[in-house]
C-alpha cells in the first residue's frame, strides 16, 4: 500500500484568498509526478477533503512536476468560525491518500 506522502516530498495547503484553499503536491521527477496523478484521483480528493467533486479544482503542472487542488473554504477565513486561519491542516488529509487496492 502505497501513500501520497511516499511518492511526494513535499505536500502543503495554504490559502488562496479568504474564500478559497490550495494543496500543492511537488514530486522530484517526472515518474513521481505521474504516479502522484494517478494516485490522487479527483474523486477520492475530493471525498478526502470533505469537498463536492463539481467544486475541486485540479491543475497538474507537468514542467514543475507540481499537483494542485483547490476547494472553497468550509469556512471564510477569519470569521469566527474558522479553525484553520491558513488552511495548513489539509495537507495532512491529501498526504495520507492510499492507493486503491490498500485503501
Amino acid at each position: 500500500m502505497t501513500k501520497l506522502s511516499d511518492i511526494a516530498f513535499k505536500i502543503r495547503s495554504k490559502n488562496a484568498g479568504p474564500f478559497w484553499l490550495t494543496i500543492d503536491i511537488f514530486c522530484e521527477s517526472p515518474q513521481r509526478f505521474h504516479e502522484a496523478c494517478a494516485l490522487a484521483e479527483t474523486a477520492k480528493v475530493a471525498r478526502a477533503l470533505g469537498a463536492e467533486e463539481s467544486e475541486l479544482k485540479r491543475y497538474e503542472i507537468a514542467d514543475l512536476n507540481v499537483l494542485k487542488f483547490s476547494i472553497p473554504r468550509p469556512q471564510i477565513q477569519g470569521t469566527r468560525f474558522d479553525r484553520d486561519m491558513h488552511g495548513a491542516s489539509f495537507a495532512t488529509l491529501l498526504a495520507d491518500l492510499k492507493t486503491t487496492e490498500g485503501a
